[in-house]
């Protein structure tokens, strides 16, 4: 359950890899420091999957300065990936958020100690409900 963690990040980080790819094409960005950041974005996709521990750091200060050389963009990189990376990512997130993320990994971990499969998609969804709305 633990790679299909990992497989989800991964595939926000391609996803948020291909934005970051049209802001070049789009003309939005000077060529120079984009590629350098390009680079470093495409060695995080290679490294997570090897060393998904040793790459967090590099991880945190990609999607940092992602909010910071790229606003325009910043409401679309993937919330999970705030929560995913921790540590400086969090500055990002309001409290309210914070919380509903930590209930969130709470389930999850007790999914995994059952040996129950967990849908980290769909207990996100229910933990974002209104509280005056029934959850199953």
């Amino acid at each position: 359950m633990a790679s299909t963690n990992l497989d989800h990040h991964l595939a926000l980080l391609q996803h948020l890899r291909m934005i970051l790819g049209a802001l070049c094409e789009a003309e939005q960005v000077p060529e120079e420091n984009h590629g350098l950041f390009l680079e470093r974005f495409d060695e995080l996709l290679v490294e997570l999957p090897r060393d998904p521990v040793g790459a967090q750091y590099l991880g945190q200060d990609l999607i940092s300065q992602t909010f910071h050389r790229y606003p325009q963009i910043a409401h679309l990189v993937p919330r999970d990936l705030l929560w995913f990376f921790g540590g400086d990512c969090l500055h990002f997130m309001p409290d309210e958020e914070i919380d509903m993320y930590q209930q969130l990994d709470e389930r999850r971990f007790a999914a995994e100690q059952n040996g129950e499969a967990f849908d980290w998609n769909a207990e996100k969804q229910l933990l974002a409900l209104p509280e005056d709305t029934p959850k199953h």
